[in-house]
């Protein structure tokens, strides 16, 4: 299982962070060990003194693929739910600065979160499903996927071409304006449209 994710796929989050439009989907990947289990609190890592939430759309792969055509991409998977890619913002600013690659700040151990999934069939469009993250009890990410650069379908077609899809992998699709640092004792609630799929304590 690999954990693919997108940057900069919302504008005003480009905006925010003061990056460049990209011409082409920013891809990275997180290891499996990236992925927090739903049982344990996120703890923050010592090694950053600026974490912040990035709440994201996430779908996961239940058949194998390549190359696969936008217009088939809908029967790769089957389910979605709403995940937090987890950023060590200091760290990220530092690498970006000297050209470096991102892997130490946002692929170190339990950075990936999925809430639980919900069958896509049940959650309207797909091309205009609302997500929201709370940050106790206060939304702080709150947007809808028509506000993607990529749409979902573009999205898996694109990173076929690079990396061979395999059932269970999961792909993380951009996050919104509205990301910020958490702290200890912080709650995160995740919402697709009006469904809660996660609660999550931060230590």
């Amino acid at each position: 299982m690999k954990i693919i994710c997108v940057g900069r796929n919302y504008v005003e989050h480009i905006a925010e962070l003061h990056n460049e439009r990209p011409d082409e989907p920013v891809l990275f990947i997180k290891p499996d060990t990236a992925l927090l289990g739903k049982e344990f609190p996120f703890v923050i890592p010592d090694f950053s003194q600026d974490i912040h939430y990035e709440a994201e759309v996430v779908v996961k792969i239940t058949k194998v693929g390549k190359y696969i055509d936008a217009k088939f991409a809908s029967k790769y998977y089957e389910q979605v739910s709403l995940g937090i890619d987890f950023t060590a913002r200091d760290l990220q600013s530092k690498l970006k600065e000297k050209g470096l690659p991102w892997e130490k700040a946002k692929a170190f151990d339990n950075s990936a979160f999925v809430g639980d999934f919900i069958a896509k069939e049940t959650v309207g469009s797909l091309d205009q499903l609302a997500f929201s993250l709370k940050q106790n009890g206060t939304v702080v990410q709150q947007a809808t996927t028509d506000q993607m650069i990529w749409k979902i379908e573009e999205l898996i077609a694109e990173i076929s071409k690079y990396f061979t899809l395999k059932t269970g992998d999961l792909i993380f699709t951009g996050t919104p304006a509205g990301v910020g640092r958490v702290a200890p004792g912080d709650s995160l609630e995740g919402f697709l449209g009006d469904k809660k799929v996660f609660d999550l304590i931060v230590k």
